[in-house]
């Protein structure tokens, strides 16, 4: 009986194609190392740690590579963040505020207000109605009583308007909020509108600032408003001369400094 012959093994001519298959594996594992390294956020770099090591399993890594590129591979989508740079797709920017806008921000100087006033209301000045100085809280704009009210009421004057006019342009033209501060002497009084000095003080108060909202359009919001009766004066309640210093309505241009006691407007929001 013959012996069969043995065949000749077929030789495998594609065998190539594996070690190409693993050196294109391993090299595209290294380009996403690479691109890793020059990434900061530690979420990306610890999911291309997860594709390489899908990769290097023979796992479908591609959803997890082009998640982390910024996008899917075969549409336009995030895949096409790439092109954007290393960063991805540029997302918008915070707005920036102007500086007076800014929560905390520092407040407007108040010299060249000061100037201003001073020169506008000269007039005024001379005629001892009204006084402009600054203070370690800011800047004061004093009115007598004479110059606003009459005796023993909160009804502004109609010949008050021009200086309180020129506060108002003073004060639209710098973000600083403004405290109304209404004084009176030491006299008391009992009316059937007032029973205090108090309700008198604040009462004065209040109708400067109407007249800043209503007329002059200087917004509400910067106001604050206080009533000091007679505990605050700045001259003798002993003398007519300066119980008339001490009947008077400040208004108070806050600083830095003046602003540090006010309370937050800006903490809640009710709408």
């Amino acid at each position: 009986m013959a012996r069969k012959k043995k065949q000749p093994e077929h030789e495998n001519h594609e065998r190539w194609l594996v070690s190409y298959a693993d050196f294109i594996t391993l090299l595209f594992a290294f380009f996403v190392v690479m691109f890793a390294t020059s990434q900061a956020d530690k979420g990306k770099a610890q999911q291309l740690s997860e594709a390489v090591t899908a990769a290097l399993e023979g796992k479908k890594a591609t959803a997890l590579v082009a998640s982390v590129l910024g996008g899917t591979v075969d549409d336009k989508g995030q895949g096409n963040a790439m092109s954007q740079g290393p960063g991805g797709v540029i997302k918008d920017l915070p707005k920036v505020l102007p500086p007076e806008e800014k929560k905390g921000g520092k407040l407007a100087d108040l010299s060249p207000s000061f100037k201003v006033l001073v020169e506008s209301l000269a007039r005024e000045i001379q005629a001892g109605q009204i006084e402009v100085v600054m203070q370690g809280r800011g800047l004061v704009v004093s009115f007598t009583q004479a110059a606003l009210f009459p005796s023993g009421a909160d009804v502004i004057s109609t010949s008050a308007y021009g200086g309180i006019g020129k506060v108002a342009d003073a004060l639209v033209k710098i973000p600083n909020p403004v405290r109304l501060e209404g004084h009176t002497d030491s006299d008391p009084i009992n009316t059937l509108r007032f029973q205090d000095n108090w309700e008198l003080s604040s009462a004065r108060s209040i109708a400067v600032l109407n007249i800043l909202t209503a007329r002059f359009h200087v917004p509400h919001q910067r106001f604050s408003v206080a009533g000091y009766a007679d505990v605050a004066p700045i001259a003798t309640n002993e003398t007519e001369e300066g119980r008339a210093k001490n009947r008077r309505v400040d208004i108070v241009i806050l600083n830095d400094e003046g602003n540090k006691a006010e309370p937050s407007k800006n903490a809640i929001n009710p709408h």
